[in-house]
């Protein structure tokens, strides 16, 4: 099966992250089906579109909008899938719901888009575990390279959880500022991650 203008893409494991393993147990982090942060992002392209170039293939992991695998309740209370829902497994997905792919091990972010990893607050008086809209770039495009330490605009931070990572997806536009390095930059990554 191929698709004019849209990506077949399939939820790689299950289409929530609502459950972990912790020492052989299940343990259920969310039991409600409204809340967006507990649906997957990450699937399996399936095939690419035929209209035209990209520079995904088939068989490559993509992030994808909270939206695409979601499943969610419509006002009289029925199960409803996303617009995106072709069959069981799988979905339909427009270039602009997909933000990075991965291909030989390594995340490409998709031209327009970065994810950026917070860094620790410097802060000796502030309450704040991270410093407010400044991070590392994990994965880049064209502009900024991986590794560039960069502000942002306030509202901007699209929170991921990449590989045990938590990441901010921040458009390229709204990155205003590559600093320099001081040195003592140190990743934020808390435990729950």
């Amino acid at each position: 099966m191929k698709s004019v203008f849209d990506f077949l893409v399939e939820p790689k494991g299950e289409r929530t992250t609502s459950a972990k393993e912790v020492n052989g147990k299940q343990l259920i982090l969310n039991t409600e089906l409204q809340n967006h942060q507990y649906v997957s992002r990450i699937g399996i392209v399936k095939s690419v579109p035929t209209a035209f170039e990209t520079e995904i293939n088939a068989g490559d992991e993509v992030i994808v909008h909270h939206n695409v695998f979601r499943v969610f309740k419509d006002i009289r209370g029925d199960e409803k899938r996303s617009r995106s829902y072709i069959e069981e497994n799988l979905y339909a997905v427009n270039i602009s719901q997909i933000f990075a792919y991965k291909r030989d091990g390594e995340w490409k972010s998709i031209d327009g888009f970065y994810f950026v990893k917070p860094i620790v607050s410097k802060g000796k008086f502030s309450l704040d575990k991270e410093e407010p809209l400044v991070g590392i770039v994990k994965y880049a495009n064209d502009t900024f390279e991986t590794g560039a330490l960069v502000g942002f605009r306030p509202g901007m931070e699209y929170e991921f959880n990449i590989e045990g990572q938590r990441l901010y997806r921040i458009p390229a536009n709204q990155i205003t500022v590559q600093y320099e390095y001081e040195g003592d930059e140190e990743e934020y990554n808390p435990s729950w991650t």
